[in-house]
């Protein structure tokens, strides 16, 4: 199971990013998320007449490693670590470890 999924509220840990909110967007399988609004490069691009594309510059949000980011908890207003648990009908559920809230309900 994965500790991060898309949708969920992260805080970056450090990077030039640091203490920046957003949602995950995507979860790649190499460890990398993509957060909304954060890590964003300039991509300059050719146009293409041909496909209608204009150039210029473009604004990407690129990837960054999940250990960059923290699971965002509303209940203590601050950045958590996520655990797994096992509940007793053999259900796996996310849980935050600073006040063992689940996620998954």
């Amino acid at each position: 199971m994965k500790r991060l999924r898309k949708g969920d509220q992260v805080v970056v840990l450090s990077g030039k990013d640091k203490g920046r909110r957003g949602t995950i967007l995507e979860v790649h399988a190499d460890g990398k998320v993509v957060v909304e609004g954060v890590n964003v490069a300039k991509k300059h691009s050719r146009g293409n007449p041909n496909k209608n594309q204009q150039g210029g510059i473009l604004e990407k949000t690129m990837p960054l490693h999940a250990s960059k980011v923290a699971l965002w908890s509303p209940s203590d207003s601050k950045p958590s670590r996520v655990g797994i648990r096992t509940l007793a009908d053999g259900k796996k559920v996310r849980f935050f470890k600073s006040s063992n809230e689940q996620l998954d309900v």
